[in-house]
Protein backbone atom coordinates (compact mmCIF):
# COMPACT_ATOMS: atom_id res chain seq x y z
CA UNK A 1 0.00 0.00 0.00
CA UNK A 2 1.57 3.16 -0.61
CA UNK A 3 0.73 6.49 1.11
CA UNK A 4 0.84 9.32 -0.85
CA UNK A 5 1.48 13.18 0.36
CA UNK A 6 -0.01 15.44 -1.30
CA UNK A 7 -0.17 19.74 -1.83
CA UNK A 8 -2.62 21.93 -3.30
CA UNK A 9 -3.69 25.55 -2.99
CA UNK A 10 -7.29 26.93 -3.50
CA UNK A 11 -9.47 29.31 -3.27
CA UNK A 12 -11.80 28.65 -0.49
CA UNK A 13 -14.63 31.13 -1.90
CA UNK A 14 -16.87 29.10 -3.28
CA UNK A 15 -16.41 26.12 -0.35
CA UNK A 16 -18.04 25.87 3.09
CA UNK A 17 -14.13 25.11 4.10
CA UNK A 18 -12.06 22.05 3.87
CA UNK A 19 -13.58 19.43 5.47
CA UNK A 20 -16.76 17.18 4.26
CA UNK A 21 -20.20 18.48 5.13
CA UNK A 22 -23.71 16.30 4.18
CA UNK A 23 -25.53 19.49 3.58
CA UNK A 24 -22.82 21.99 1.57
CA UNK A 25 -19.84 21.77 -0.64
CA UNK A 26 -16.35 21.55 0.29
CA UNK A 27 -12.88 21.07 -0.77
CA UNK A 28 -12.67 17.82 0.70
CA UNK A 29 -15.59 16.42 -0.81
CA UNK A 30 -14.64 17.89 -4.08
CA UNK A 31 -10.85 16.92 -3.89
CA UNK A 32 -11.76 13.40 -2.89
CA UNK A 33 -14.25 12.83 -5.86
CA UNK A 34 -11.30 13.70 -8.34
CA UNK A 35 -8.56 11.66 -7.25
CA UNK A 36 -11.22 8.70 -6.93
CA UNK A 37 -11.18 9.28 -10.64
CA UNK A 38 -7.56 9.13 -11.08
CA UNK A 39 -6.83 6.01 -8.72
CA UNK A 40 -9.94 4.29 -9.61
CA UNK A 41 -11.17 3.70 -6.33
CA UNK A 42 -12.96 5.32 -3.56
CA UNK A 43 -10.95 7.56 -1.62
CA UNK A 44 -11.04 9.33 1.86
CA UNK A 45 -7.93 12.09 2.42
CA UNK A 46 -6.56 13.34 5.74
CA UNK A 47 -6.23 16.67 5.50
CA UNK A 48 -3.64 18.76 7.81
CA UNK A 49 -6.45 21.16 8.95
CA UNK A 50 -10.04 22.60 8.92
CA UNK A 51 -10.40 25.92 6.89
CA UNK A 52 -13.59 27.90 7.41
CA UNK A 53 -16.09 28.95 4.51
CA UNK A 54 -13.97 31.39 2.20
CA UNK A 55 -10.82 30.65 3.69
CA UNK A 56 -7.60 29.81 1.40
CA UNK A 57 -4.85 27.79 1.12
CA UNK A 58 -1.43 28.51 -0.66
CA UNK A 59 -0.37 25.17 0.54
CA UNK A 60 -2.45 21.87 2.17
CA UNK A 61 -1.46 19.27 3.12
CA UNK A 62 -3.26 15.60 3.01
CA UNK A 63 -1.96 12.26 2.46
CA UNK A 64 -4.17 9.42 0.80
CA UNK A 65 -3.67 5.44 0.95
CA UNK A 66 -3.76 3.93 -2.52
CA UNK A 67 -2.49 0.31 -4.22
CA UNK A 68 -1.81 1.80 -7.67
CA UNK A 69 1.62 2.15 -9.04
CA UNK A 70 0.85 5.43 -11.08
CA UNK A 71 3.66 7.93 -11.36
CA UNK A 72 3.47 10.95 -9.01
CA UNK A 73 3.69 13.02 -12.16
CA UNK A 74 0.58 11.74 -13.78
CA UNK A 75 -1.24 11.54 -10.58
CA UNK A 76 -0.84 15.60 -10.25
CA UNK A 77 -1.28 15.97 -14.14
CA UNK A 78 -4.62 13.69 -14.11
CA UNK A 79 -6.01 15.23 -10.77
CA UNK A 80 -5.39 18.45 -11.90
CA UNK A 81 -7.71 17.79 -15.13
CA UNK A 82 -10.50 16.83 -13.18
CA UNK A 83 -10.11 19.26 -10.68
CA UNK A 84 -11.83 23.26 -11.41
CA UNK A 85 -9.92 26.04 -12.13
CA UNK A 86 -10.48 27.43 -8.06
CA UNK A 87 -8.23 24.36 -6.77
CA UNK A 88 -4.30 22.79 -8.06
CA UNK A 89 -2.30 20.10 -6.85
CA UNK A 90 1.42 21.26 -6.23
CA UNK A 91 3.24 18.51 -5.48
CA UNK A 92 3.03 14.68 -4.40
CA UNK A 93 5.26 12.18 -3.40
CA UNK A 94 5.62 8.38 -1.86
CA UNK A 95 5.73 8.72 2.03
CA UNK A 96 6.04 6.46 5.05
CA UNK A 97 2.89 4.37 5.31
CA UNK A 98 2.78 5.88 9.16
CA UNK A 99 2.99 9.87 7.85
CA UNK A 100 -0.18 11.54 8.90
CA UNK A 101 -0.80 14.98 7.60
CA UNK A 102 -2.41 16.59 10.33
CA UNK A 103 -1.03 14.19 13.42
CA UNK A 104 2.99 14.38 12.39
CA UNK A 105 2.50 18.27 11.63
CA UNK A 106 4.68 20.31 13.87
CA UNK A 107 2.99 23.59 12.85
CA UNK A 108 1.38 25.91 10.77
CA UNK A 109 2.45 29.61 9.00
CA UNK A 110 -0.85 31.69 7.63
CA UNK A 111 -1.53 34.91 6.19
CA UNK A 112 -3.98 37.30 6.25
CA UNK A 113 -4.31 40.49 3.92
CA UNK A 114 -6.16 43.59 4.30
CA UNK A 115 -6.68 46.05 1.26
CA UNK A 116 -5.86 49.77 3.02
CA UNK A 117 -7.96 52.03 0.29
CA UNK A 118 -10.93 54.31 0.26
CA UNK A 119 -11.50 52.51 -2.72
CA UNK A 120 -12.36 48.63 -2.98
CA UNK A 121 -10.30 46.37 -5.47
CA UNK A 122 -12.54 44.81 -7.98
CA UNK A 123 -9.74 42.24 -8.50
CA UNK A 124 -9.54 40.93 -4.70
CA UNK A 125 -12.95 41.41 -3.47
CA UNK A 126 -12.93 37.71 -2.27
CA UNK A 127 -8.93 37.85 -1.39
CA UNK A 128 -8.05 40.67 0.81
CA UNK A 129 -10.22 41.99 3.28
CA UNK A 130 -11.23 45.79 2.17
CA UNK A 131 -10.07 48.32 4.80
CA UNK A 132 -11.09 52.07 4.48
CA UNK A 133 -8.87 53.59 7.32
CA UNK A 134 -5.10 54.21 7.23
CA UNK A 135 -3.12 51.09 8.98
CA UNK A 136 -0.60 52.14 11.31
CA UNK A 137 1.87 49.31 11.04
CA UNK A 138 4.52 50.14 13.46
CA UNK A 139 1.90 50.13 16.09
CA UNK A 140 -0.01 46.86 14.91
CA UNK A 141 3.68 45.56 15.17
CA UNK A 142 4.21 46.64 18.93
CA UNK A 143 0.67 45.27 19.49
CA UNK A 144 1.39 41.75 17.76
CA UNK A 145 4.70 41.39 19.67
CA UNK A 146 2.25 40.19 22.59
CA UNK A 147 1.09 37.20 21.02
CA UNK A 148 4.48 36.19 20.29
CA UNK A 149 5.76 33.38 22.82
CA UNK A 150 3.58 30.68 24.81
CA UNK A 151 0.23 31.54 26.17
CA UNK A 152 -3.45 31.17 26.55
CA UNK A 153 -5.06 32.19 24.11
CA UNK A 154 -8.64 30.92 25.38
CA UNK A 155 -9.97 35.00 25.17
CA UNK A 156 -8.82 34.71 20.96
CA UNK A 157 -10.98 31.58 20.39
CA UNK A 158 -14.55 31.39 19.40
CA UNK A 159 -14.92 28.37 20.75
CA UNK A 160 -12.45 27.36 23.92
CA UNK A 161 -14.79 24.77 25.23
CA UNK A 162 -13.85 22.45 22.43
CA UNK A 163 -10.26 22.69 22.52
CA UNK A 164 -8.43 20.25 25.07
CA UNK A 165 -6.07 22.97 25.94
CA UNK A 166 -6.17 26.40 24.98
CA UNK A 167 -2.01 27.12 25.33
CA UNK A 168 -0.78 28.11 21.98
CA UNK A 169 3.01 28.89 21.20
CA UNK A 170 3.12 31.78 18.24
CA UNK A 171 6.91 31.55 16.69
CA UNK A 172 6.27 34.82 14.80
CA UNK A 173 4.02 37.64 13.92
CA UNK A 174 5.08 39.82 11.26
CA UNK A 175 3.34 42.67 9.49
CA UNK A 176 4.27 44.60 6.43
CA UNK A 177 3.08 46.78 4.14
CA UNK A 178 3.14 45.64 0.27
CA UNK A 179 1.89 48.51 -2.14
CA UNK A 180 -1.63 49.44 -0.41
CA UNK A 181 -1.65 46.05 1.31
CA UNK A 182 -1.00 45.00 4.67
CA UNK A 183 0.18 41.46 5.36
CA UNK A 184 -0.28 39.36 8.39
CA UNK A 185 2.40 36.26 8.55
CA UNK A 186 1.76 34.04 11.75
CA UNK A 187 3.36 31.24 12.40
CA UNK A 188 2.58 28.68 15.40
CA UNK A 189 2.80 25.34 16.78
CA UNK A 190 -0.99 24.82 16.25
CA UNK A 191 -4.30 27.67 16.17
CA UNK A 192 -7.69 27.63 17.88
CA UNK A 193 -10.56 28.07 16.26
CA UNK A 194 -11.41 31.32 14.60
CA UNK A 195 -7.74 32.45 16.48
CA UNK A 196 -6.32 33.72 13.77
CA UNK A 197 -8.77 36.37 12.62
CA UNK A 198 -9.53 37.44 15.99
CA UNK A 199 -5.83 38.44 16.57
CA UNK A 200 -6.74 40.44 13.11
CA UNK A 201 -9.63 41.60 14.39
CA UNK A 202 -8.07 42.65 17.96
CA UNK A 203 -5.56 44.36 16.05
CA UNK A 204 -7.74 46.53 14.20
CA UNK A 205 -9.25 47.38 17.22
CA UNK A 206 -5.52 48.83 18.24
CA UNK A 207 -5.68 50.44 14.80
CA UNK A 208 -8.91 52.01 15.10
CA UNK A 209 -8.28 53.60 19.29
CA UNK A 210 -10.70 50.87 20.56
CA UNK A 211 -7.99 49.31 22.61
CA UNK A 212 -4.37 49.91 23.24
CA UNK A 213 -1.34 47.58 22.55
CA UNK A 214 -0.74 47.64 26.71
CA UNK A 215 -4.23 46.10 26.81
CA UNK A 216 -3.64 42.83 24.99
CA UNK A 217 -1.66 41.26 27.99
CA UNK A 218 -4.24 41.72 30.35
CA UNK A 219 -6.97 40.58 27.66
CA UNK A 220 -4.88 37.19 27.58
CA UNK A 221 -5.46 36.82 30.91
CA UNK A 222 -9.15 37.32 31.41
CA UNK A 223 -9.57 34.43 29.24
CA UNK A 224 -12.82 35.86 27.76
CA UNK A 225 -13.41 36.32 24.08
CA UNK A 226 -16.19 39.14 24.45
CA UNK A 227 -12.82 41.40 25.93
CA UNK A 228 -10.94 40.89 22.22
CA UNK A 229 -11.37 42.65 19.07
CA UNK A 230 -14.13 41.09 16.31
CA UNK A 231 -13.22 38.17 14.39
CA UNK A 232 -11.70 39.27 11.25
CA UNK A 233 -13.85 38.04 7.90
CA UNK A 234 -12.50 34.68 6.80
CA UNK A 235 -11.49 36.30 3.15
CA UNK A 236 -8.25 37.96 4.22
CA UNK A 237 -6.85 34.62 5.38
CA UNK A 238 -4.91 31.99 3.70
CA UNK A 239 -3.19 28.93 5.02
CA UNK A 240 0.49 29.72 3.81
CA UNK A 241 2.81 26.83 4.83
CA UNK A 242 3.00 23.46 6.79
CA UNK A 243 5.83 22.01 8.72
CA UNK A 244 6.67 18.70 8.59
CA UNK A 245 10.37 16.57 10.00
CA UNK A 246 13.06 17.70 12.18
CA UNK A 247 14.28 19.56 9.31
CA UNK A 248 11.92 21.96 9.24
CA UNK A 249 11.76 22.84 13.59
CA UNK A 250 14.18 25.81 12.78
CA UNK A 251 12.80 27.54 9.68
CA UNK A 252 9.38 27.31 11.85
CA UNK A 253 10.52 28.21 15.60
CA UNK A 254 12.42 31.42 13.76
CA UNK A 255 11.56 35.05 13.68
CA UNK A 256 11.71 35.75 9.77
CA UNK A 257 13.24 39.01 7.99
CA UNK A 258 11.08 41.02 5.75
CA UNK A 259 13.08 39.25 2.80
CA UNK A 260 12.12 35.56 3.97
CA UNK A 261 8.53 36.02 4.14
CA UNK A 262 7.05 33.91 1.46
CA UNK A 263 2.93 35.11 0.59
CA UNK A 264 2.60 31.92 -1.68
Amino acid sequence: MRNLKVTMAYRGTKYHGYQRQDNALTIQEVVEKNVSRVLNHPVTINGCSRTDTGVHANCYCFNVYTDKEIPVRNFIRGVNGYLPDDISILTCEDVDENFHARFDCLGKEYIYKLHCSESKNPFANDLMLHYRRKFDVELARRAAEYFIGTHDFAAFCSNSASASTTVRTIYDFRIENVGDCVIMLVKGNGFLYNMIRIMVGTLIWVNEGKISCDDIPAIMLSKDRTKAGKTAMPHGLYLNRVFYGENSIDELQCRSSVKEMRYG
